[in-house]
């Protein structure tokens, strides 16, 4: 998992991560998703520890070109987990409300309460990647925001929140084969979207635009991992393995009991 993990100062060229790369499980799809399996059970058991303990918060954001899965993410890894204990959060063109305030307003609002978790899908990311490539804003605007969503993020990390950022990297082949299958398969039409085609023309700026991105806000309080997505079983393995051992490693309790519980039995039993 280190090999994915963007260090903070590291500087990264997106071009030497393979969108197709399997780490060591080259001829065991079967194993990883058996693996993965094993996994979604202990994600659930770690959800119901993090809620019940109610210290920790739990904030997971994914990142990607269009097509990248974020959508097949959180519906294989978290498949099984109690839905009472995650929430999504959506982030589109903003709304007039929205666009009225600072640009992180909509964001903070929707971060992850004690005991919960929480994904973004798509996030305050856009504000350095959508807006950038299509000029939406000057460059002295958006340049300015990597170091806001650093100290924005290190505000919700010194307050308790656990910060896992995900970026799914696949190629423009990739994307052109999957955006070829929503033609393709009459229930996966209504996910086309011509205006696509209008970012996948852009896919050169948009490059560059994420390795930006990962290499000026990749934090030791919220680090980016790019994750090869070409391969959705492993990517949804290596998100799994990610996110597991991230709870695990916060040693999380269950309550204690209320004292003497055998004392309620016979209250129980004689009814």
């Amino acid at each position: 998992m280190k090999a994915y993990r963007v260090e903070q100062d590291q500087r990264i060229r997106l071009q030497d991560f393979d969108p197709a790369a399997i780490g060591d499980w080259d001829g065991k799809k079967a194993a990883g998703r058996k693996k993965l399996a094993t996994l979604r059970q202990e994600l659930s058991r770690l959800q119901e520890l993090l809620y019940a303990e109610n210290k920790h918060k739990l904030l997971i954001i994914l990142q990607a070109t269009d097509t990248g899965g974020k959508d097949g993410v959180i519906r294989r890894v978290f498949m099984g987990v109690n839905p009472q204990g995650v929430r999504v959060a959506n982030f589109k063109v903003p709304t007039p409300i929205e666009l009225a305030h600072d640009y992180l307003w909509r964001v903070h609002r929707q971060t992850p309460a004690t005991g919960e978790i929480v994904i973004f899908n798509r996030s305050h990311y856009e504000d350095v990647l959508v807006v950038r490539v299509h000029q939406l804003a000057p460059k002295t605007v958006w340049k300015r925001r990597y170091e806001h969503i650093n100290e924005f993020e290190r505000l919700l990390a010194d307050e308790g929140t656990t910060i896992l950022k995900f970026f799914l990297h696949i190629s423009r082949d990739e994307q052109k084969k999957r955006l070829l299958s929503r033609l393709d398969q009459p229930d996966k039409n209504w996910k086309f979207n011509p205006g696509d085609l209008k970012d996948r023309a852009l896919w050169g700026d948009y490059q560059q635009a994420y390795q930006d991105m990962l290499n000026r806000t990749s934090t030791n309080w919220a680090p980016w991992y790019i994750v090869p997505a070409n391969r959705k079983w492993y990517r949804n393995l290596l998100i799994a393995e990610i996110i597991v051992g991230t709870l695990k490693s916060l040693n999380m309790r269950f309550p204690p009991p209320a004292e003497n519980l055998e004392q309620y039995r016979p209250v129980l039993e004689q009814e």
